[in-house]
């Protein structure tokens, strides 16, 4: 009955064949020059993508740039740390392919990262030239993490730039992994957080900021923890996926109108961006969730254009998506978010699709490789 991995092949065969077909950008011998030139016309650069999903499927990295064609620049790129255990005393010969399909635990799955430094390692250096693989095969609740993280790296020099995306509090997710669930003020995450800093790994990390189905006017359950978190650690480039938000965990609101959902949740990230203690951390808006969020009104599709356009060089655009069939699945995130990009000024817009992901990512890859130069031989 499970036919799952015979069918995700056939779908990545077909995206190629199809894109091979159109005479898609890859379908070329390609040069260096023409990877630069296609990153610099891009539209957008992806700060957050799954190259595989919750049972270690998805497409290749060619199926991929297929589907990016010239529209997108520079993606990072890792797939998902946590496993969804098939136990068959659960869903018996039904094969959950997602965590919300069956009460079966989920388990950290470290051989993702070889997988995607593997992958990555599979193309041309112009092509390469084009992801930031990182690294997400770790357990942060776990003292022995940061071995895990440099273990990668010295046997995978060269390829990763950064950590993440990985998960502390997450909506449903959080109570089903095995060993139990992970903790802001765990000693083995600050050690994850400065090891990073030390090494220069961007860290790209999701943590909700409040728990599902939270009242309104209540306090954050968990901002106060992140922003202690985030203060303890200075001297590492941190992004907060999704600004906290996740698929019931609503923006902050003080009243249950729809055209005011938003307003708490952007006052309380506008103090986190005027704060100098956190000038380090920077804030994905990616995945269609955070998107519907954003324009659900005329009101918030002008709250937080006000807030982009006054704090452009804090914010990264990303498409949290999870291996996509096509491009419509793929690029349906980025169009989402038009009537925010048509009130954005030329220079914000272009610092929140591009600029950002390549400042950072640039210093991190710069800093990494630095790091492997010295220690790892």
């Amino acid at each position: 009955m499970r036919r799952l991995p015979s069918l995700f092949a056939l779908s990545a065969l077909l995206v190629v064949a199809a894109f091979s077909i159109a005479g898609a950008w890859m379908a070329g011998p390609g040069t260096a020059a023409d990877a630069a030139d296609v990153v610099a016309s891009a539209e957008f650069d992806d700060s957050h993508f799954h190259l595989t999903n919750y049972i270690q499927q998805g497409i290749t990295p060619q199926t991929f740039l297929a589907i990016m064609g010239s529209r997108v620049g520079r993606s990072t790129l890792f797939g998902i740390p946590l496993q969804q255990e098939w136990s068959y005393g659960n869903s018996g010969d039904y094969a959950p392919t997602y965590y919300l399909q069956t009460d079966a635990p989920l388990y950290y799955y470290s051989f993702t990262d070889a997988y995607i430094a593997q992958a990555y390692r599979s193309l041309p250096t112009r092509d390469q030239a084009r992801f930031d693989p990182m690294i997400t095969g770790f357990n942060p609740a776990d003292m022995y993490a940061v071995d895990h993280i440099r273990r990668v790296l010295e046997m995978y020099p060269g390829v990763f730039a950064g950590i993440g995306e990985f998960t502390i509090h997450k909506e449903f997710v959080s109570a089903k992994v095995a060993g139990g669930a992970a903790s802001l003020t765990n000693p083995a995450l600050d050690r994850i957080l400065d090891f990073a800093g030390a090494v220069g790994l961007v860290v790209l990390i999701h943590n909700d900021i409040d728990v599902p189905f939270a009242k309104p006017d209540s306090e954050p359950a968990y901002l106060t923890q992140m922003k202690a978190l985030l203060k303890r650690h200075p001297k590492t480039t941190i992004i907060w996926a999704h600004i906290g938000l996740g698929r019931v965990v609503h923006p902050v609101r003080s009243s249950p109108g729809a055209a005011m959902r938003s307003s708490r949740q952007a006052a309380m990230v506008e103090e986190m961006l005027r704060d100098p203690a956190l000038s380090h951390v920077n804030f994905d808006i990616s995945w269609d969730e955070v998107a519907k969020y954003a324009v659900a009104t005329p009101e918030s599709i002008a709250q937080v254009s006000a807030m982009l356009n006054h704090y452009p060089d804090r914010f990264l655009f990303g498409t949290d998506t999870v291996a996509p069939a096509g491009p419509d699945a793929y690029f349906g995130v980025y169009d989402m978010w038009t009537p925010v990009w048509q009130r954005l000024t030329p220079a914000a817009s272009l610092e929140i699709r591009k600029g950002n992901y390549e400042r950072i990512f640039n210093e991190g890859r710069s800093r990494v490789r630095e790091w492997e130069r010295v220690n790892v031989k």
